[in-house]
């Protein structure tokens, strides 16, 4: 099949999570994620850190938003009630990629902080995803692909 439409994206450019407790998510993305914080922090409107490089000079980034901010009125909403999250969100989850030989600093980690986490395989695509949730309720993966786990076909 021809692809007529002429481009293809390469890569993610943002994820941006609307947040209720803005200084509790700058923590968890900050110390237990470890993502560098670009700008904003604990009681900012808006807060981004950087996930990867990205692709043609975009850096990869998070973008955590108060629930009151509408930086684009009438694109964005913004409220008195805090956003939805967890089962009720149509947020499933966000995945962040590490090497695989980095999975068991993840889950020493977690222990050592005492973080709830969960790990997962998917053999079909040869990946390991450890499971986790911000301090709102919304699923984080740090996911790692590794050959050896492929399925046999």
């Amino acid at each position: 099949m021809t692809d007529d439409r002429g481009f293809h994206p390469r890569a993610l450019g943002e994820i941006a999570i609307r947040c209720a407790d803005m200084a509790a998510m700058v923590q968890f993305y900050e110390q237990v994620v470890g993502l560098q914080r670009l700008s904003g922090d604990h009681d900012s409107a808006i807060t981004f850190f950087r996930i990867a490089e990205g692709f043609g000079g975009h850096t990869q980034v998070l973008a955590l938003f108060h629930h009151s901010t509408a930086p684009r009125p009438g694109q964005h909403r913004a409220g008195a009630e805090g956003p939805v999250t967890g089962a009720g969100s149509s947020l499933h989850h966000i995945a962040l990629s590490l090497p695989f030989d980095e999975q068991a600093a993840v889950t020493s980690w977690y222990d050592k902080i005492g973080q709830p986490y969960r790990v997962e395989q998917f053999g079909w695509v040869g990946w390991r995803g450890i499971f986790t949730e911000d301090p709102e309720g919304n699923t984080v993966e740090l996911v790692s692909y590794d050959p050896s786990m492929l399925a046999e076909a």
